[in-house]
């Protein structure tokens, strides 16, 4: 039992980072959907690198230049993996007019004008909101905004159905989907670092981080009759940055 959470645990680390890790051995396909309990610990982790990155840097530099750094670790450390998915999702359901246009759009590689604007507002506005706060303060932030982002994308997993068919999508369900309990482990791994945090700044970064999170699954659920990899990850990033903001309003 302990070795198969192991291997779950890795393939979470596998799926959502670019982290060497060991090979999994007899891989089956349900193990993604199985190991969503634990993309909010994989988040803690990036989390934590982030902060430990902007507090280095906040020892050199002050401003915007420890915020940079920080989110710069980050996107090192996963690729740009929900980048990616929140450029994708912005293009198609901004651009496209109907459902299978819109999901045509985002298999497309190529970066279109309202990728681009979603990924400059999400990212500039984290790296504005990170530098009004004090190197302590952001690195509580950071820790804590990763784990309620993956919180929120494992949420809608278990809430809204799989609409791709693609055999080389991002995420492709198990038959069973996110079962709640795995919710309630994620929900579990994911937001003790707000325990760190004022109740009123922990009370603010989970309303927001909803508030955005569900505005997203509901615009996806109503434009293309659920959510695809790359919709998780548009959820991931605006949860991350709901919850930041709402953090900073009260630790600022």
């Amino acid at each position: 039992m302990i070795g198969r959470q192991v291997q779950l645990l890795l393939c979470a680390v596998q799926f959502l980072t670019r982290l060497p890790t060991p090979p999994l051995r007899g891989f089956e396909p349900d193990w993604i959907t199985r190991s969503a309990r634990y993309f909010p610990l994989i988040g803690l982790l990036v989390g934590g690198i982030c902060a430990l990155v902007l507090l280095a840097a906040s020892q050199v530099w002050s401003g915007w230049v420890p915020a940079l750094l920080a989110l710069g670790a980050g996107l090192l450390l996963t690729g740009g993996f929900h980048e990616d998915g929140l450029a994708d999702t912005a293009d198609g359901l901004g651009g496209g007019q109907t459902r299978e246009r819109r999901l045509e759009i985002m298999k497309d590689s190529r970066v279109g004008t309202y990728g681009v604007l979603a990924l400059v507002v999400v990212l500039g506005l984290k790296a504005a909101t990170l530098a009004t706060l004090t190197p302590l303060s952001a690195a509580l932030a950071l820790l804590a905004v990763h784990g309620i982002g993956r919180v929120a994308a494992v949420a809608t997993m278990a809430a809204l159905p799989h609409v791709s068919d693609r055999a080389d999508a991002k995420y492709k369900p198990a038959p069973d989907g996110v079962k709640p309990a795995e919710v309630l482990v994620a929900a579990l791994l994911g937001l003790w670092p707000l325990l760190l945090a004022p109740p009123l700044g922990a009370l603010a970064a989970i309303g927001l981080a909803a508030a955005f999170a569900v505005a997203m699954a509901l615009m996806a659920r109503r434009l293309i009759g659920g959510y695809v990899g790359d919709v998780l990850g548009a959820i991931e990033q605006l949860a991350e940055l709901g919850a930041l903001l709402g953090l900073a309003a009260v630790l600022a």
